[in-house]
């Protein structure tokens, strides 16, 4: 099966770089969102509305990723469920998740949750630049490519 690319893609600020990608190497792309956003009229380009919740469009990514899949999400626990499913997993501003750091990413993670639930005030994420999104491009194309080493297309 080709590999397919699966975007988490509220708040995703990379959603036209994936068409862009998608579109050169003829891969399905599924643009996963808690609500309704645009998308481009083309036949590799599905857009999936999940119900409102809590991780539906997480559950959604996870029960549908398999090897050689290409995942697309911030999200550092969806992150870690796709790679155990055998996917690779790119964050919007170029960063690779692998086994060998999902482990700190999910304890860097932890971190920042007990922070904030004893009122310490924490950063965000630094602010999107265009050097992320031309590390995300460079990164996105590279996944592609070892996705297709992996048997995925």
């Amino acid at each position: 099966m080709p590999s397919r690319i699966f975007v988490d893609a509220d708040a995703c600020p990379v959603k036209d770089e994936v068409y862009k990608v998608a579109r050169r190497y003829g891969l399905q792309v599924y643009v996963v969102a808690g609500a309704f956003l645009m998308v481009p009229k083309e036949p590799r380009i599905e857009r999936v509305i999940v119900e409102a919740g809590p991780d539906a469009a997480d559950d959604w990514i996870a029960e549908q990723t398999a090897r050689g899949d290409i995942v697309i999400t911030h999200d550092i626990p969806l992150a870690s469920r796709c790679l155990k499913a055998g996917a690779l997993v790119i964050g919007p501003s170029g960063r690779l998740f692998t086994e060998d750091s999902i482990g700190q990413a999910l304890a860097g993670r932890a971190i920042g949750e007990h922070l904030r639930s004893v009122g310490e005030i924490t950063r965000g994420p630094p602010p999107f630049q265009a050097k992320d999104r031309s590390r995300f491009l460079s990164a996105l194309d590279e996944a592609v490519h070892r996705a297709r080493r992996l048997g995925g297309g």
